[in-house]
């Protein structure tokens, strides 16, 4: 099995993206109680994978308290570019960039960053990278975990970013054997 936790919640006032804000208290919470799910469920992990943004290393760091294992950091695992808006505060976005606040068109790219499209057809580059091997545990984002849902359920992307029901860390299991993918905390 692999396995892929999204980060805890961080500071959401602003642009998450390849961001550098930091988890909060709260966040932190979160990642303590999905790491308690790991252990107490016996999860067979011996490998951790970690986006390069803060938020990620954040949770692999608190989750590996537990695993102790060793911690690899991969650029491919990172979140939507948001370019421009990167780290920006809403508020800051909401007067110099309102346009791209609560996008509608998977085409469409941040100034300097991707477009949704693009995201999917980067993580979809990726995923033999990403799910090639097993007892691993993958810590990432919202983003990355939606695109992977999308693309082995062969599901045309959108911008919905609740369907698959990725909170802040939560638990996701793929079956590589059965090529099946679910929410499991």
């Amino acid at each position: 099995m692999i396995y892929l936790l999204r980060h805890g919640l961080d500071d959401e006032r602003f642009i998450g993206g390849h961001s550098d804000v930091p988890l909060i208290q709260e966040g932190i919470k979160q990642v303590e109680k999905a790491t308690e799910f790991i252990v107490n469920n016996h999860l067979e992990i011996n490998k951790i994978y970690t986006s390069d943004i803060k938020r990620a290393k954040e949770t692999a760091q608190i989750v590996n308290k537990y695993l102790n294992l060793e911690i690899k950091e991969k650029t491919y695992l990172r979140e939507l570019d948001k370019g421009d808006l990167t780290g920006k505060s809403i508020e800051y976005v909401e007067t110099h960039y309102k346009e791209y606040l609560g996008l509608k068109n998977i085409h469409k790219k941040y100034p300097n960053g991707e477009s949704m499209l693009e995201f999917y057809e980067r993580i979809k580059k990726h995923l033999n990278q990403i799910l090639k091997e097993d007892k691993t545990l993958i810590i990432t984002h919202r983003g990355v975990i939606n695109m992977i849902y999308f693309i082995l359920n062969n599901e045309e992307v959108t911008l919905d970013k609740t369907k698959f029901g990725v909170e802040h860390a939560s638990i996701h299991e793929y079956n590589p054997k059965r090529k099946l993918i679910k929410r499991i905390y």
